[in-house]
C-alpha cells in the first residue's frame, strides 16, 4: 500500500462526529460502538464472527430510520433490504462481485407479532453470524437437483420497533433508541450533501482497513472481567479495531462493551423457561422450601409485567407449567416434576424448591444484590408439614 498512514484513533474519532451531527444516541457507549461497527465492516474477513448491529425501540419516530442511513454511508457495499426475502439474500452474499453489508429497516415487519416466524430468515441471519456460516439450498429441476452451500457470512445491521428473536439479540449489539428531547438538537440530515461526506470517510476506512488488516489478523483482544460466551464473541471484532487504532479508543472501547452488555442483560429475559425459572426463585418461593402448584400458579399469574396471566389469550396452567418444568432437571439429574405435598389434612401437587434449585444455578441470572431467595432456603432445613400449612394456608390454622 502506498500513501500517507492514517491516524486509526483520529479517524473513528471523526466517524463517530459524523455520527453524533445526525444521530442522538441513548449513551456514550453507544457511539462508540456503532464507530466501531462502521470500521468492523471493512474487515469482516479478520474476525470469526461478526455482530449485528441492531436499532430498536418501543415507538415510532426514534431516529432508527436515520441511524441506519448514516450507517449506509460508511460501510462497504451497503444493501438496503426491506421485506427482501431469504433467497435475495443469501445470493447476494454470495454475489462474486464482492459481500454486501445489509442493512434492513423494518425488521419488526418480519419479525412481528403479525409477521409469522420466518424461520428462514432467522436462519441466514444467524448463519451469517459466523464466517463458516453457509444456507444450503437445492439448484436444478425435477430430478437434476443438486444441494450447493452458499455462503452467509456478512455485516448486518437492523432497525425497527421491538425486540428480534432471542437467537439474533444474542448474536447483536443493541442500541436502544428513543425519541428526542425538546432541548436535544440534530443536524438534518440531506442525502445530496451529507451522503458524499460520509463516502469520504468510508474510502479512509477502507484503506485504513488495509494498513491495519496484518495487524488486527489473528488478534485476540483482552476481554472486561465478566465478558464471556456469546457477549465476548460479538465485542471480539470491536475491541480488536479498537486496541489497533489506539489513542483512547481501547480504553472507551471496553467502557462502551461493559455498559451495553451489562444493559443487554439487564433487559434479557431469556426463554419463557428461563423466565419461569427467575420469577419462581425471586417472587414465588422466596422463604418457602415447597408450595403446591395451585399457590404456584395463583401467584405467578397475579405477578405485574409477567406473561403469566396472558399466554396467548389463556393464563399459566397446571399442565403447561408442568410442561415447561419437566424440561429441566434436578441435582439428581431427574426431570423437575410436581410431587405430593402434606398440608392442613390434605396432600396436594406441588414443587420443591430443592428440585429447581439446580436449574436456578444453571439458567438464571444472579438475583438481585441483597434479595433474599429461594435459592439458599433450598439448601437450609426442610420445614414441617405444619408451618407450610401455616404459610401459604394461613386460615385453616
Amino acid at each position: 500500500m502506498t500513501g500517507t498512514t492514517i491516524d486509526g484513533a483520529a479517524l473513528l474519532n471523526e466517524v463517530e462526529a459524523f455520527h453524533r451531527r445526525f444521530n442522538i444516541f441513548p449513551a456514550e457507549a453507544a457511539y462508540v460502538a456503532v464507530a466501531l461497527w462502521d470500521a468492523h465492516a471493512h474487515l469482516l474477513d479478520c474476525f470469526d464472527s461478526t455482530p449485528r448491529l441492531a436499532f430498536l425501540s418501543p415507538e415510532p419516530g426514534s431516529g432508527k430510520s436515520r441511524a441506519l442511513e448514516v450507517v449506509e454511508t460508511l460501510v462497504p457495499q451497503p444493501m438496503t433490504a426491506v421485506n427482501a426475502s431469504a433467497a435475495a439474500l443469501f445470493r447476494s452474499v454470495s454475489n462474486p462481485e464482492g459481500r454486501p453489508t445489509i442493512l434492513f429497516d423494518e425488521i419488526d415487519t418480519v419479525f412481528g407479532p403479525k409477521a409469522g416466524d420466518n424461520e428462514e430468515l432467522r436462519g441466514f441471519l444467524n448463519a451469517g453470524h459466523r464466517r463458516t456460516g453457509v444456507t444450503y439450498r437445492c439448484i436444478g429441476d425435477g430430478g437434476n437437483q443438486t444441494v450447493q452451500a452458499f455462503p452467509s457470512y456478512c455485516g448486518v445491521a437492523v432497525a425497527g420497533l421491538g425486540n428480534l428473536p432471542d437467537t439474533i439479540m444474542t448474536r447483536s449489539i443493541v442500541i436502544r433508541m428513543r425519541r428526542r428531547a425538546r432541548n436535544e438538537r440534530v443536524e438534518a440530515f440531506r442525502a445530496r450533501i451529507h451522503e458524499a461526506e460520509g463516502h469520504k470517510l468510508r474510502d479512509r476506512l477502507a484503506q485504513w482497513a488495509e494498513q491495519a488488516r496484518g495487524f488486527i489478523m489473528g488478534a485476540w483482544p483482552d476481554m472486561p472481567d465478566g465478558v464471556t460466551d456469546r457477549p465476548a464473541d460479538v465485542w471480539e471484532s470491536l475491541l480488536a479495531i479498537a486496541d489497533v487504532a489506539g489513542g483512547d479508543w481501547p480504553e472507551r472501547a471496553r467502557a462502551a462493551c461493559v455498559n451495553l452488555v451489562t444493559a443487554s442483560r439487564a433487559n434479557d429475559k431469556g426463554s419463557l423457561g428461563i423466565r419461569l425459572l427467575t420469577d419462581l426463585r425471586d417472587h414465588v418461593m422466596v422463604g418457602i422450601d415447597r408450595l403446591p402448584t395451585v399457590a404456584i400458579l395463583d401467584r405467578l399469574n397475579a405477578l405485574d409485567d409477567a406473561p403469566w396471566a396472558d399466554l396467548h389469550g389463556k393464563p399459566l396452567d397446571n399442565r403447561r407449567l408442568s410442561k415447561m418444568l419437566t424440561e429441566y432437571m434436578t441435582a439428581d439429574n431427574e426431570p423437575v416434576t410436581s410431587r405430593n405435598i402434606k398440608t392442613a389434612g390434605s396432600v396436594l401437587k406441588g414443587y420443591y424448591a430443592l428440585d429447581l434449585h439446580d436449574a436456578w444455578e444453571r439458567y438464571c441470572p444472579p438475583p438481585p444484590s441483597g434479595a433474599a431467595t429461594s435459592a439458599t432456603s433450598a439448601n437450609s432445613q426442610v420445614s414441617s408439614p405444619e408451618k407450610v400449612a401455616a404459610t401459604l394456608f394461613p386460615s385453616a390454622t
